[in-house]
Order: C-alpha cells, then sequence, then structure tokens
C-alpha cells in the first residue's frame, strides 16, 4: 500500500469539564446487566469519565505474542517501544469457544490468553474481548456467509444448530465466571460479540441475516449469558464497521436497542486518512453523548504501515480532543524471522515509527497503563445502575 502524506493540523485539547458536577443527567449511567458486580459498573464509569480527558491505548494480543516473540510472560511489542504496557488489552475468545477449543493448539493459546488477561487485570489494565467465532450451521469460519439460515437455526430451540451455539456460550460463562484476579474478585470484560455486524463478510453479517434476526441473535446471547448463565462481568459493546465516512444515523443500523447495549465502538479502517477518521470520531462521540454512553475505537490500523509520524499525524492529531474512551490497534502478527509477512498494525522494536509512537505516548491524552486510574473503582460522583 502506498503511503499518502497527510498534513498534521493542531486540534484543540480535551474536554475540560467537570461532568460530574453537571446533574443527575451526566452522574447516572446505566448497563444492559443491572446485577453487574461493583468492579465492572466501576469500570463502566471510569470509560465514561475518562473520555472526557483523553483516550486509553489498546493492541490486540499484545500480551500474547509480538512480531519477534511468542507466549513469553511480561512480552509486549508496547512496553519493548515505549517501556510501558498499553492500556487496553484487546483479545479473542473464539478458539475457546466453539470446535476448536480442544485442539492442541488452541489450548495452548487459551492458557496463554488467560494468563495474560489476569495480568492485565492485576496491573489496572482493561480486557476488551471479540469472537470470531465458526459457522456453528456450515461447520465453516466466521466468514462462511454461504448460508443465510445460521441465526434462524441458533434462535431455533432444540435445534442442533441452537445446542451447538449454547454449547459455544457455555464454554466462554465457564472462562467468565473462573476469570479472578490475585483481589480474588471477578475480571470485567468488555465484550462484544457479532462485531462488524454492518458488513457482509460474516456469517451473522448483512448478506445472511435479516434485521430482526440480528437483533434477536443479540439479545439472545446477551439473556442466556446474563440470565441463564449468571455471569455478571460483561460490559456488552457493539462495533459497526466504519471505514469510509459516516453518519450519526448510521451508528444506529440494526441497532438492538438502547438497554442492550453499553458501550458503542466502532472498527475503524480508514487507512491513514485523518478526514475520514476525524469524521468518524465526531459522529461516534455525538451518539456516546446522546446516549450516554461510553465509545471507542475498537480496531484501527493499518497493515504493513512504515509510516514514520503514523502516530502523532494520523492517531494522536485526530484522537485529541474527542470524547472517545480508547483506541485499540489490530494485532502484530508472529512472524519470528520472516521479514517478509507484514501482518502488523502497531509499533515493534525497531519500526520506523518507533519514535513517533514515544511522542503519542509522552501526550498528556494518551492513556498508557501506568497513566490509568484505579479503573474498578467507582469514578466519583457517578452511579451505575
Amino acid at each position: 500500500m502506498m503511503a499518502v502524506a497527510c498534513t498534521y493540523v493542531e486540534i484543540p485539547g480535551p474536554d475540560t469539564t467537570d461532568y460530574s458536577q453537571q446533574g443527575e443527567g451526566a452522574e447516572s449511567l446505566s448497563l444492559a446487566d443491572p446485577n453487574a458486580t461493583l468492579e465492572t459498573k466501576a469500570l463502566y464509569s471510569n470509560l465514561w469519565v475518562i473520555q472526557q480527558k483523553g483516550f486509553m491505548f489498546g493492541h490486540h494480543d499484545d500480551l500474547t505474542y509480538g512480531r519477534y516473540w511468542y507466549g513469553t510472560e511480561g512480552g509486549s511489542d508496547t512496553k519493548d517501544v515505549c517501556g510501558d504496557y498499553p492500556a487496553v488489552y484487546s483479545m479473542d475468545f473464539a478458539e475457546m469457544i466453539d470446535d476448536r477449543y480442544d485442539s492442541k493448539d488452541s489450548q495452548t493459546s487459551t492458557a496463554i490468553k488467560l494468563r495474560c488477561i489476569k495480568e492485565a487485570y492485576d496491573r489496572g489494565m482493561v480486557i476488551i474481548g471479540c469472537i470470531h467465532i465458526n459457522n456453528p450451521l456450515t461447520g465453516g469460519d466466521s466468514w462462511d456467509n454461504s448460508s443465510n439460515k445460521v441465526a434462524s437455526e441458533i434462535l431455533k430451540t432444540g435445534s442442533a444448530t441452537n445446542k451447538k451455539f449454547l454449547a459455544w456460550l457455555d464454554r466462554l460463562a465457564v472462562i467468565a465466571s473462573e476469570l479472578k484476579g490475585a483481589d480474588g474478585k471477578s475480571i470485567p470484560i468488555i465484550f462484544r460479540p457479532f462485531h462488524e455486524h454492518t458488513q457482509s463478510w460474516s456469517w451473522w453479517g448483512t448478506s445472511c441475516t435479516t434485521e430482526k434476526e440480528f437483533i434477536d441473535l443479540w439479545q439472545f446471547t446477551i439473556k442466556y449469558l446474563r440470565d441463564t448463565k449468571g455471569i455478571h462481568n460483561f460490559i456488552y459493546a457493539i462495533s459497526p464497521q466504519m471505514d469510509s465516512s459516516k453518519t450519526e444515523e448510521d451508528f444506529y443500523f440494526r441497532w438492538p436497542g438502547d438497554k442492550w447495549v453499553d458501550f458503542i465502538g466502532m472498527d475503524c479502517y480508514q487507512g491513514i486518512n485523518n478526514s475520514v477518521f476525524t469524521n468518524n470520531l465526531k459522529k461516534i462521540s455525538a451518539v456516546s453523548k446522546t446516549k450516554m454512553k461510553p465509545c471507542g475505537v475498537t480496531e484501527t490500523g493499518v497493515e504493513g504501515f512504515k509510516t514514520t509520524n503514523y502516530w502523532t499525524n494520523n492517531i494522536l492529531g485526530p484522537m485529541t480532543g474527542r470524547t472517545v474512551s480508547l483506541l485499540v490497534t489490530w494485532r502484530n502478527k508472529y512472524v519470528g524471522t520472516n521479514e517478509s509477512d507484514t501482518h502488523y498494525f502497531s509499533v515493534y522494536p525497531g519500526h520506523p515509527s518507533a519514535a513517533d509512537f514515544v511522542k503519542m505516548y509522552k501526550s498528556e491524552v494518551s492513556y498508557f497503563c501506568t497513566d490509568l486510574p484505579d479503573m474498578y473503582t467507582m469514578a466519583e460522583g457517578y452511579t451505575v445502575k
């Protein structure tokens, strides 16, 4: 991909308004799960507060592996460059719960990821998880959109697909219930099922499900985890794909309902197009304010980028002054010595943008692990229902 030069534009600083003094509307937040744990509610309050001040930097699988290492305890490409862990650890539960769960490779990966989740929580980091689960009807992968019957079969009580999908959720529930930190408390997770649902590529996407089927599937999944399995440490996040310039209304496409969404995300692979990114950040911020729900960039990045000023120009610049709680770049695939494999989306030692990444790290509006307040104690002046 050819790099395109972008001009850095100085953007006004963060909103310094004390939202805890703005009355009941700003003080009271609500979750899809009224029985969420105290730590989950506390995290939710802090997600809202922190986006008034800046954004948390996150990286998918950052603690699990990097470009030149795999499974090393304490490992992090981010830390190796700036000396600090990211504020957000993003990961995928899929191979832990679908029909791959008992393969040797999946068991190895699962053990590493579960260790990393616990380490991240104990450091005070925020954890966000997706599920690229296989197609429970056809046996294909997440990208198998060959059938438009998957959701309807999942929703058909007693069908083979329904039983299989519920077995997968049962495994997820066991994992969620057993995830505890050194303090003995359940670890809160920002959970984003059926991400990029606005696209056609997945079996839960627009080519395979009607609007009603998608909404029913979303609500069915939350009901089962929350009410049947008693999982109370999830914050439910929706993540539409927003690669091109969008409107506020675009964020409500296939919206499952205000009572079924806690966190408004967007997967935004806009390349280095600052105008698209800035527009979409403004729109998601407006939706966040309207719905009184925190928001964030749940996936972004440019595969194999070599731009030396990428972080200050294409991330920090557009993110400064926005009310967006987090930004997560996609993974750096472990490639060992195979330099021809350029599947990476973030910085690592030796990357030409490393010095620029440190500049972003030092900004007062970018939050990394050691910058975080206690994310698991309720923010002062707030209540979460």
